[in-house]
């Protein structure tokens, strides 16, 4: 099939926007960007008409299925009664109490626009209460395009320097120098390094935040009793531990990795899966630390609670109370993993499996992936040329090997059947 449509869309974005995208990750290829027309359930349509199973899901927020009925249908009966205010609503009241009905140890919450906004207000809200600067994050964890933590995210990991002292890299120019001098990164995974950095800085440290598992690099799992380790040294110095929960809330559980792994993290941060599309986001956690915001401490936004976020959030959450929508999925989820991981192992290609059934990944040429530099010498090229070969044969994963596969509970038995079947065909079509 030509790509016409998708041609001259690009030639139109280009003269508009940097790019041609209005994100840089959206961005694969001069030649192989693609352009969406439409998607419904697990499936969604390029401007030239050719159809994909969708295992991007945007990136995580779809986790019932594109355009779903039961959630459109709430959005426009509510947007029919006004969009946006500035004022506040029984609608988004019945959100926060949902939320806090189904996480546990969420006693009080904001909302926000996006999970870039939610880590944003979180860090404030952590240098507020505990008086301190330093914010400690892992290598390879992405909390978002704000200043503050979008370091040692997507840098090769040469640039690191040594595991013992590693260097903060800034993900973007135009993220001042003199900020590095409030960020410590360091190794996901590595115990001993981490608490030689809180023996010697942790007095310092006002939050350690980190994903539950690195959702923006391979979805790499934390060894057990990782994240246990870091919530006890962040009790021990004073320290607040912020669970981003960006992409594992309200997907890998009804109450995401706060209840998954049984932890009690200071704060916690949400959006993607909120509100299955549409722009839903939350900061919450501890009352007594919550209860500082707008005692001389700012948080807030025009659009926190605009009717279209509000409106998907509170159907999403019904359903995923209401339905065994997330063990559905995590059971189609883990038949395509084990599917994936056989393949490949019957095709003699070293691998290693990673994440969650409903949002997982894997690294070929290495045998396990505990953190970013060990993930950086899989072989992310023979990667790439398997999800080429899938997206010619209608099936789109991310085009980017660090970013998950993403399911939803429109993905049915047949869709995993037929993605089997073309990544099977891949594989061997790469092989050769």
């Amino acid at each position: 099939m030509t790509k016409t449509n998708t041609k001259a869309l690009r030639e139109r974005a280009l003269r508009v926007t940097p790019l041609g995208v209005n994100s840089n990750f959206r961005f694969w290829g001069d030649e192989i960007t693609p352009y969406v027309k439409k998607a419904k359930g697990c499936r969604l349509w390029d401007v030239d008409g050719k159809e994909f199973i969708d295992y991007r899901m945007a990136f995580g927020p779809i986790i019932l299925g594109h355009a779903y009925d039961e959630v459109d249908e709430k959005v426009i009966e509510e947007i029919r009664e006004g969009v946006l205010f500035a004022m506040t609503g029984e609608l988004e009241i019945a959100v926060e109490e949902m939320m806090i009905d189904m996480v546990p140890g969420l006693e009080s919450l904001r909302l926000a626009c996006s999970g870039t906004e939610a880590t944003m207000h979180a860090v404030r809200v952590a240098r507020a209460f505990t008086g301190r600067e330093l914010i400690l994050k892992f290598e390879g964890n992405y909390h978002g395009l704000h200043d503050h933590l979008l370091w040692s995210t997507y840098a090769p990991a040469e640039a690191y320097g040594n595991s013992r002292s590693p260097i903060a890299i800034p993900g973007s120019s135009g993220i001042p120098e003199s900020m590095g001098n409030l960020i410590i990164t360091l190794p996901f995974n590595d115990r001993e390094v981490f608490e030689r950095a809180m023996y010697v800085y942790g007095n310092s440290i006002a939050a350690v935040v980190t994903e539950p598992c690195q959702g923006n690099c391979g979805a790499m799992l934390p060894a057990p009793g990782f994240l246990e380790l870091v919530q006890s040294k962040c009790r021990e110095y004073g320290a607040l531990f912020i669970l981003d929960e960006v992409k594992t809330g309200f997907r890998i559980g009804n109450g995401g990795a706060r209840e998954y792994y049984k932890l009690k993290p200071d704060l916690m941060t949400y959006a993607k899966a909120l509100g299955n599309g549409y722009p839903a986001a939350a900061l919450g956690g501890r009352r007594d630390v919550m209860d500082i915001i707008g005692q001389g401490v700012a948080q807030g936004g025009t659009y926190t609670n605009n009717k279209p976020g509000m409106a998907g959030a509170w159907a999403t959450l019904k359903l995923l109370k209401e339905k065994p929508i997330l063990k559905t999925i995590e059971k189609r989820g883990k038949r395509l993993m084990d599917g994936i991981d056989r393949i490949l192992t019957e095709e003699d290609i070293v691998h290693c499996m990673n994440g969650y059934p409903s949002m997982f990944s894997f690294a070929i040429g290495i045998e396990k992936s505990p953190n970013q530099r060990a993930w950086n010498e899989s072989d992310k090229d023979m990667y790439l040329e398997i999800m080429e070969a899938m997206f010619e044969r209608g099936v789109m994963p991310d085009h980017d090997a660090r970013e998950p596969w993403f399911l939803c509970y429109s993905h049915e038995e047949k869709d995993i059947d037929e993605t089997l079947t073309v990544f099977r065909d891949s594989v061997k079509a790469v092989k050769k």
